[in-house]
């Protein structure tokens, strides 16, 4: 069954999200990041081009040619993608096929619009009888 770990109080949301996938993939795991829309996929590709100044987070879009052998792989639909370990979730909703990972990452910004909507997610979860874990990123680094 698929662990869910929320991460509360991820502000700025993108530079958490490009932190957690590089630590992701130090532990040897590919992880499909799961976009809201083509703005926010093509924003999360540059950041994670910058993200680090030494060193690199192997990455590209879902259509890619290297998609299927690529560590990082982002996207605004999750039908095609197989093969990975971790979802990272951007989306305000709940994924339609998490269940297909072994592990699915929720990101809760510290704005009242985003706890209202990660609440509705966690409910979601907890009532499919999902393992959740809880992490605040005001008490502690990623």
């Amino acid at each position: 069954m698929t662990r869910i770990d929320f991460y509360s109080n991820a502000e700025p949301k993108l530079q958490v999200a490009c932190r957690l996938v590089a630590k992701i993939i130090q532990q040897h795991l590919r992880v499909f990041v799961y976009a809201p829309d083509e703005d926010t996929a093509r924003s999360f590709d540059k950041l994670l081009w910058t993200y680090q100044a030494i060193g690199f987070v192997p990455h590209c879009m879902a259509h890619h040619a290297l998609s299927s052998e690529t560590p990082v792989v982002i996207a605004c639909e999750d039908a095609a993608i197989v093969h990975y370990q971790v979802m990272l979730n951007l989306h305000a909703d709940s994924p339609p096929s998490f269940s297909r990972f072994e592990r699915l990452v929720e990101l809760v910004g510290a704005g009242d619009d985003d706890r209202q909507l990660a609440r509705s997610r966690f409910r979601f979860y907890r009532d499919r009888g999902y393992e959740i874990n809880h992490y605040d990123l005001s008490k502690a680094s990623v």
